[in-house]
């Protein structure tokens, strides 16, 4: 969306300075997501009383009925709008609409291509390859908002990664709603990993990483032929949840602990400095104690380099909602802050065990005295600034934790 107003001679400016339009693009993950969304509105309002304020995205999709008793809105876009956000602003901007009409994303059955549809910083560009999900866990409203699954044609995102390269980039992340999804829409018989070898063999880029998967997706062969990819970062973000079987089964998730821990082994014995990271739920309706035991002894069992850990929100809209035997605040308060605690303590050891080792790192961004970037398993690694530069990849020696990675000596340029 930035790069439309941009081709269209807007100046983009920071959210802390007045603008005469804000666009706000929320998020409906949570009842926080809803709320953090809210908050955006009404600081946007606040710097410039007179702006036009546009509201977009997830949130939007699935609540226009709640944004719309919200006096500083003055436009409410879906998801399918968002190709189209400039046209329909300066339209309003005409008055050639009294009313926009948010689509629904349900009925769209084929992946929307922006003109430019991937974001990119100086090193790094996150480029979207699907859209949508069919799942339909019992907690997520996602569906709801983001539709089927669709996917995005090979070539189109050959063709932008490449324009990409050209332009200096060094690495791509490989995103989207449901990624292990990729294909399953198309006419053609393709699936994530055949994207991923025609990726690999574009001449200039270095990296190549994977945003959250889905567990069931890593098998032996997937396994086998992602090896063969010598530009495939070995970060891996499997979407968990639970490490509970009988809360997994009340989420609808479609797999078992056991066969959570099958993918977690194929990728450790491939790939052995690979860090693991995943996402869990605490609290979720009926999980008892012993539920929520077996869970952390399992995580315990995983060693995971980090856990994003979650409370479980009450989103209207999905069966979780109604689910008997909701659990208390205090309660996911006390589970959240037991598995953050051990989320740190095996993201301090793994860190600990690469002291002495040698990796590459691609730098990022200077901050103070250090320039700091990441390895291809996504450590956070810190060293002199006269050492490197921004958007070049270095060998590092590591000597010794910092912040939340490593401080590190470069060895070669």
């Amino acid at each position: 969306m930035i790069q439309q107003f941009r081709e269209n001679e807007y100046e983009i400016v920071d959210f802390e300075k007045s603008a005469d339009i804000y666009i706000i693009n929320t998020c409906t993950v949570t009842n926080i997501s809803d709320k953090k969304s809210r908050q955006m509105i009404r600081r946007a309002k606040q710097r410039n009383k007179d702006a036009i304020l546009v509201a977009v995205g997830c949130y939007a999709q699935v609540a226009k009925e709640e944004l719309e008793k919200m006096e500083e809105i003055d436009l409410i876009l879906g998801n399918n709008e968002k190709k189209d956000i400039v046209s329909i602003v300066e339209q309003y901007l005409k008055k050639q609409n009294e009313e926009e009409k948010v689509s629904s994303v349900m009925d769209q059955k084929e992946f929307v291509d922006f003109e430019n549809i991937a974001y990119s910083d100086k090193v790094r560009a996150v480029i979207k390859v699907q859209d949508g999900c069919d799942r339909f866990c019992s907690y997520c409203i996602i569906p709801y908002a983001r539709g089927r699954v669709r996917s995005r044609n090979i070539d189109s995102v050959i063709e932008e990664i490449k324009a990409f390269v050209k332009q200096g980039i060094k690495e791509v992340v490989i995103t989207g709603i449901h990624v292990a999804s990729y294909g399953k829409d198309l006419k053609e018989k393709v699936g994530l990993i055949d994207l991923l070898e025609e990726i690999n063999k574009i001449d200039g880029l270095e990296r190549i990483r994977l945003s959250s998967l889905e567990p069931t997706i890593i098998t032996e062969d997937f396994v086998k032929r992602l090896k063969k990819l010598e530009k495939i970062c070995d970060h891996f973000h499997l979407s968990l949840q639970s490490a509970c079987n009988d809360t997994l089964k009340r989420m609808n998730r479609h797999y078992t602990i056991e066969e959570f821990k099958n993918s977690v082994r194929l990728l450790r014995q491939a790939y052995k400095t690979a860090a693991l990271t995943t996402d869990i739920i605490v609290g979720f309706p009926g999980e008892t104690n012993e539920d929520f035991e077996e869970c952390y002894r399992q995580l315990e069992e995983i060693k995971f380099y980090q856990l994003h850990v979650f409370k479980y929100s009450q989103r209207r809209g999905t069966k979780a909602a109604n689910m008997k035997n909701q659990i208390a605040p205090n309660v996911k308060e006390e589970r959240s802050r037991r598995l953050i605690a051990i989320s740190e303590k095996y993201k301090q050891e793994f860190n600990k065990s690469l002291i002495g080792s040698k990796e590459k790192v691609l730098w990022e961004q200077v901050e103070g005295e250090f320039v700091k970037g990441h390895t291809t398993n996504y450590i956070m690694v810190y060293a002199p600034k006269n050492q490197a530069k921004e958007n070049e990849i270095s060998q590092v020696e590591f000597l010794e934790p910092k912040n939340e990675g490593i401080l590190g000596k470069v060895t070669c340029l």
